[in-house]
């Protein structure tokens, strides 16, 4: 990482705010991450920076740079974790969306499973790309088939 200071401020703040009804918990991390590095008499560009990190984890494009990338593979690690944790992790996202639906959470994990799956490349950064990249791709694969029951 660039600025491996700020990687660590966005990953504490990344998911800061979690409210599993909305849908802009990252904006929301984001600025309470900007707002706290600025009360904490950070420079403007620092705080700037560790925003825009934090809006990385939106997962809407692939990492542009070094420190975004970091980030964003340290998110993703757990798709490439052995098939016995991602099931785990796999439960646990159930039990996070417990009150949604059965057929509308099957449908909408299998979307955000697959959106990953379909992308060129999981991971940016060299050294997960090489030690996650196949793993991840097992284990998406077998849960977007599952999700697809």
């Amino acid at each position: 990482a660039e600025h491996p200071h700020e990687v660590e401020m966005a990953l504490w703040f990344h998911d800061a705010v979690y409210d599993l009804t909305a849908s802009d918990n990252e904006s929301r991390s984001a600025l309470w991450a900007k707002e706290a590095l600025l009360t904490a008499t950070s420079e403007p560009d620092t705080a700037e920076r560790v925003h825009a990190l934090v809006m990385a984890t939106k997962h809407t494009h692939t990492p542009a740079h070094g420190d975004e990338q970091v980030l964003v593979d340290v998110d993703l690690s757990i798709l490439g974790a052995t098939p016995t944790r991602f099931a785990e992790y796999e439960v646990q996202i159930r039990q996070e969306y417990a009150h949604v639906p059965e057929p509308i959470f099957r449908s909408k994990r299998r979307e955000i499973l697959k959106s990953f799956l379909d992308r060129d490349t999981i991971y940016t950064t060299p050294e997960l790309h090489q030690a996650l990249e196949s793993q991840a791709r097992t284990n998406l694969r077998a849960a977007v088939e599952g999700h697809g029951r």
